[in-house]
């Protein structure tokens, strides 16, 4: 019997978020853009419900939520989107951690093949990224600081906290990749400094191919001037164009209105499961990565030495 474990790739479709998908797909045609007749307004009307269920994970409004399709396209619109700005400005410099995902190194190797200079902060031997460290790199013209929330392959959580104090004087933007944290660990990502944050919807149980960026506005219009890298019919205030998808819109929604709801029953099941997968592997004698006070209860990384993938596997089935 296979078991599926992989959760920090992609997530099981939620079959409530299923059933949602499906039947939005079935019973409602609209294009949200069409807003003169009854199924273009119904569905506009879902879209913007969904905007209110994926901003109160993080305590932000709905006009602060930007579709996408998924948190790496999120993170391209959120650095590159900046760099004209930067370049008016002369604001060039980037700070970033070593570990980021290839969603955000990606895009900055292209900023900085375009004469932007990238600082990469290393993490400590406990998987974090030291807050000193941050604080020491900062400079007048540090444009960006892109840190992510969660490590996709530790678990281990940032200390965005620590990261924000430290930025709440300088005028740098602060960009957060969220795909592995958000919905997850819920009080960091709440934080008003935090003025870009990438989510992914197949990292939470909804469908591929749907995510957000929530740009937070100060004083009534978005914090970051971002530039759209993508351009069309100017949908979603000219900064992602193209018509939305509303029936994966509405499942994303629903998806981030059931880890809200549900936040403290799953996090108890996955500290149970984690539990349980310890305390059942220990014979193996696996080495255990990432500081554990620091690691979210939905991630476990281990490593075997001395025994192949395959005895690991066997092992592991045993135990499930």
């Amino acid at each position: 019997m296979a078991v599926y474990l992989d959760c920090n790739a992609t997530t099981p479709v939620e079959p409530e978020v299923l059933q949602a998908v499906l039947d939005c797909m079935r019973d409602e045609c609209g294009n949200e853009g069409s807003w003169t007749h009854t199924f273009g307004t119904r569905a506009r009307q879902r879209v913007d419900a969904a905007r209110l269920q994926v901003a109160d994970v993080v305590g932000a409004r709905p006009d602060e939520v930007i579709f996408t399709s998924g948190a790496t396209e999120s993170s391209n619109l959120a650095l590159l989107g900046l760099a004209r700005f930067g370049e008016r400005r002369k604001r060039k410099h980037i700070i970033t951690t070593s570990i980021e995902h290839k969603a955000v190194l990606g895009p900055l190797s292209v900023l900085e093949r375009q004469g932007f200079e990238t600082t990469y902060l290393p993490p400590d031997s406990d998987g974090q990224v030291s807050p000193e460290a941050l604080r020491q790199a900062l400079r007048e013209d540090t444009l960006l600081v892109s840190v992510m929330h969660v490590n996709n392959e530790t678990g281990v959580v940032q200390p965005l906290d620590r990261f924000v104090e430290i930025l709440r004087d300088h005028q740098a933007y602060f960009h957060v990749d969220a795909a592995q944290g958000y919905g997850k660990e819920l009080a960091m990502l709440r934080s008003e400094r935090i003025d870009l944050i990438s989510v992914s919807g197949h990292k939470l149980y909804a469908t591929q191919g749907i995510g957000a960026l929530i740009v937070r506005k100060r004083g009534g219009v978005l914090s970051a001037p971002l530039q759209p890298i993508i351009y069309g019919g100017g949908q979603q205030q000219g900064l992602r164009p193209g018509t939305l998808p509303v029936p994966l819109i509405v499942g994303l929604g629903l998806a981030a209105r059931m880890a809200l709801a549900d936040h403290r029953e799953r996090m108890s099941c996955c500290h149970e499961f984690k539990k349980l997968a310890l305390d059942s592997l220990a014979p193996l004698g696996p080495i255990i990565h990432g500081n554990q006070e620091a690691v979210l209860h939905t991630t476990l990384l281990l490593s075997f030495p001395g025994l192949d993938s395959k005895s690991v596997i066997e092992a592991t089935s045993e135990v499930v």
